[in-house]
């Protein structure tokens, strides 16, 4: 670790010591923003990122000041805690030295998660951490401008991230920033765009910040995974209009997708194949990849594999024996099979349940509020569909982590004010079909 990765640890580490509770989330989301995975401290031989040291700090503050969910748990911790347990216990099943790699795993989602949902109390709480990263990724965002004129990353005398830029065949630099890789940076713009949307009434500088910096950081990175993030996020969003008729339309996109399987020679997810917005995209990988998952699921159904290098006719560079599994959901099938897929995928369902709720519960509530709450929603529908082109190996996994933090926090203060019924399991997705109902306080 570098002398100045040192001291922004240690200002990050007092700053989540000694913050108030309304303010405790920034240490968390300066070393989201402005920190690379390349300054590492190494303890006995386990590797303790930045993040992963503010992460042990934040839990000793919960301890000392027993410090906890305000409302109680709910279904996404839960659904959490089962995906860290059945990922630890499919790791005694792969190769030597698996285990300590997904302590790792466990201790960032699980930590920056909890500790989003414990800072994270209020809505007002949820704005005032959206506002912070809207204002926080401006360096990453100018940054990233540079990088794509220059081609050189600025972020890369904190290693862990590349001094030159990629460049696609076609000659188009792709700009990564703080992150791994030009695909995560994309993703965390497309998610930025939605957090400057909730706050353009309560914060308009940072929305304005965070719209420009999204902008900015979608188009830099050269990649149509987070250009159709954005599309994706925007669709459902406009979805609210119509919430009313939710029901429906979900009938009528499983009606239309059963229609395209019985025209299409190849399955319905070739679609992806003949999607390429900015020009050497790679969807076709992406299709083949979850072809050749489903074609070898007898190698990793019950609690994955360590070789998937002849699914594809690529590999992975860093690792001989694995193929480039560019999905979050197969990245979870190859660490725990089939189970842990379906967990993950329990965690996405309860979230969106959760935004339903918050909607419902929000009824009689100002329209702003319920609209903060649906476009929460919305940005999470854009990353369950992003899931299926991306993996998530680098700490920009907080803009999902947050989200789902926030979702519990909307979700449980609403529910507070009201006596709603628990609705069913699929009513909740990407929001509420009954908002004219009525909700007693």
């Amino acid at each position: 670790m570098s002398t100045y990765g040192a001291l922004f640890t240690l200002l990050v580490c007092v700053l989540q010591l000694a913050l108030p509770r309304r303010w405790a989330i920034l240490p968390l989301l300066l070393t989201f923003s402005l920190m690379t995975r390349g300054q590492v401290l190494d303890v006995f031989g386990a590797n303790f990122t930045v993040l992963r040291i503010v992460v042990g700090v934040g839990v000793l503050r919960v301890l000392l000041r027993s410090e906890g969910p305000t409302h109680g748990n709910n279904a996404i911790d839960a659904w959490m805690v089962v995906w860290a347990f059945w990922l630890l216990f499919t790791a005694t099943f792969h190769v030597d030295g698996e285990f300590v790699r997904r302590a790792g795993l466990v201790w960032d989602y699980l930590g920056v998660y909890f500790l989003s949902r414990i800072f994270l109390t209020t809505t007002d709480d949820v704005i005032r951490g959206f506002s912070m990263v809207c204002l926080l990724l401006i360096p990453a965002a100018i940054s990233m401008v540079i990088e794509k004129t220059s081609g050189h990353n600025s972020f890369a005398v904190l290693g862990g991230v590349p001094e030159l830029a990629a460049v696609r065949a076609e000659g188009q630099i792709r700009a990564s920033g703080p992150y791994a890789h030009a695909v995560l940076a994309g993703t965390v713009g497309a998610t930025l765009l939605a957090l400057a949307w909730c706050v353009r009434k309560a914060s308009p500088v940072a929305a304005l910040s965070g719209a420009v910096c999204g902008l900015a950081m979608v188009l830099t990175a050269s990649s149509s995974g987070p250009l159709l993030m954005v599309v994706f996020t925007l669709c459902a969003a406009l979805l609210w209009a119509f919430r009313q008729h939710l029901s429906g339309i979900r009938w009528l996109v499983l009606t239309g997708i059963a229609g395209l399987a019985l025209v299409m020679k190849d399955p319905v997810y070739f679609l992806m194949a003949r999607v390429d917005i900015t020009g050497g995209s790679t969807g076709w990988y992406r299709a083949q990849l979850i072809r050749s998952s489903i074609e070898h699921i007898d190698e990793w159904w019950l609690v994955g594999t360590d070789y998937t290098r002849h699914w594809m006719y690529s590999g992975n560079p860093a690792n001989p024996n694995s193929a480039d599994i560019t999905n979050q959901y197969l990245a979870n099938g190859v660490m725990g099979g089939l189970p842990l897929m379906a967990i993950f995928i329990m965690v996405l369902l309860s979230a969106f349940r959760r935004v339903g709720r918050a909607v419902d519960a929000a009824s009689r509530l100002s329209a702003a509020d319920q609209y903060v709450v649906w476009i929460i929603g919305a940005c999470l529908f854009g990353h369950a569909m992003n899931f299926v082109s991306v993996t998530f190996w680098d700490h920009s996994i907080a803009s999902f982590l947050l989200l789902l933090g926030a979702i519990g926090a909307i979700q449980s203060e609403a529910e507070a004010q009201s006596s709603l019924p628990t609705p069913p399991l699929f009513h909740s997705f990407l929001g509420s079909t009954a908002a004219g109902g009525s909700v007693q306080r």
